[in-house]
């Protein structure tokens, strides 16, 4: 997705059963970059970056779920990079990632200890860019947000879906946190940011004010008239 101009590079790598997009982002001035999201797989994503002549700087991780955040601790171990994020309400939902992977099938999943646990209003930098850290609960309590205002790139984790809207019906979720979080908090960024989700195809938040059925302009007018 890199192209001359552009301050930073995307590469999605959908990893584990749950198809999760973990993804790595880089500074093209540095060729530093941050993996964001390890939930698993990392053999082809360390492979590839080292392909690309990468170095792996950070570890973001926009919240606590197993498929999210379940490598995040092995990755550590293999790179030496410090772990950013989630926010601290996440607490509960990295504790029980042993437990959660053996009920899914990944029973070599392990929790962590964030080197930095992210807050609202937080930066968190790479190489020559700076990234905002938006705290958006709703799918869980301590989700976050990472967004480079010179790209007008988001990850969302599972925040907000091409065509769809994060789950709030796990432990802690809050279906009016999410929608707040969405239209009070990713709305003002601008109609022009695009945006990796935790699953799926990427899109922008003017197309999903546009067409998204749960949280489109239309709808939610809708619902409040």
């Amino acid at each position: 997705m890199s192209t001359p101009a552009s301050p930073i590079g995307v590469l999605i790598a959908p990893v584990t059963p749950l198809q999760q997009n973990c993804t790595v982002v880089w500074c093209t001035k540095t060729n530093k970059a941050a993996i964001i999201d390890p939930g698993g797989d990392l053999d082809p994503i360390l492979r590839e970056i080292a392909r690309r002549g990468l170095t792996v700087e950070k570890i973001w991780v926009t919240h606590g779920h197993l498929d999210h955040a379940g490598a995040t601790e092995e990755l550590k171990a293999r790179t030496g990079a410090p772990i950013e994020g989630p926010h601290p309400d996440d607490q509960f939902w990295i504790d029980r990632i042993p437990e959660d992977g053996l009920r899914y099938g990944m029973p070599d999943q392990r929790s962590f200890t964030p080197d930095r646990w992210l807050h609202d209003g937080d930066t968190v930098t790479l190489g020559e860019t700076v990234w905002e850290v938006i705290h958006c609960p709703g799918h869980t309590p301590g989700h976050v947000v990472f967004f480079n205002r010179q790209a007008r790139f988001a990850q969302v984790g599972d925040v907000l879906f091409k065509g769809s809207m994060g789950r709030t019906d796990f432990p802690r979720g809050n279906h009016a946190d999410l929608i707040h979080s969405i239209t009070q908090k990713l709305w003002p960024l601008g109609d022009d940011v695009r945006f990796v989700p935790g699953h799926g195809p990427m899109s922008t938040f003017g197309e999903e004010r546009r067409s998204n059925p749960f949280v489109g302009d239309r709808v939610l007018a809708g619902a409040q008239g």
